[in-house]
């Protein structure tokens, strides 16, 4: 009887994710709007009515795939370490870093683009959001601290808009891949337009701080 229940425990952990992850490339494709829970079920091989009983109706869902993505993308900047490295590897780490996460996870672009079309109405009720954004503009903050203790970084930054910027110059660049790529008559994603554009964030980025 207990080996049934934990296998029954496991296949609904397991349906639960692939409900997740089918909902998440459906939201990040169609928007709120244009998702379909049919689409989801089916790209999950589960019975809509599975959606409905773990996690209720599609905006609850949109929800959740929205904190896990903010979370996301927190924890594996928390792995960074970055407090063992010097201020300026640190700094110059996490730009590399939030690059190389928006090229790897474009959904996560695409379902902020969303949800900002809603006015984060989604996200404002999520607590653990805001927890967990003020857990990077710490770790920030204490790069910026040692980088001005040890002379390399200039005094009164501000940690919350260094992080816009970080996150600006790659997320601009990819949500308009396509106008800019015509407008400035070059292949932005090719791989050597991406090195380079990676290699000017990172110069943009310490030019801004260094004393």
């Amino acid at each position: 009887m207990a080996e049934e229940k934990k296998a029954k425990k496991r296949d609904a952990e397991a349906t639960k994710a692939r409900i997740l992850q089918a909902a998440k490339r459906e939201f990040a494709k169609h928007g709120l709007g244009g998702a379909r829970v049919d689409e989801i079920a089916d790209r999950a091989q589960a019975n809509k009515r599975m959606i409905y009983h773990y996690f209720g109706g599609k905006e609850d869902l949109f929800r959740i795939v929205l904190e896990e993505a903010y979370l996301g993308i927190r924890s594996a900047e928390k792995k960074l370490d970055l407090d063992a490295l010097p201020p300026s590897e640190a700094l110059e780490s996490l730009v590399r870093f939030t690059w190389n996460y928006y090229l790897k996870n474009p959904e996560f672009i695409t379902l902020v683009n969303s949800e900002n079309l809603h006015r984060a109405k989604h996200i404002k009720t999520l607590p653990s959001l805001p927890n967990a954004m003020r857990g990077l503009v710490g770790m920030v903050e204490n790069i910026l601290k040692r980088g001005e203790d040890s002379g390399e970084f200039r005094k009164g930054i501000d940690a919350a808009q260094l992080n816009i910027t970080i996150a600006a110059i790659g997320y601009y660049y990819l949500t308009n891949r396509y106008t800019g790529s015509f407008l400035f008559e070059r292949n932005l994603m090719e791989k050597e337009a991406l090195e380079d554009r990676l290699a000017f964030n990172v110069e943009t980025i310490l030019r801004l701080v260094r004393s």
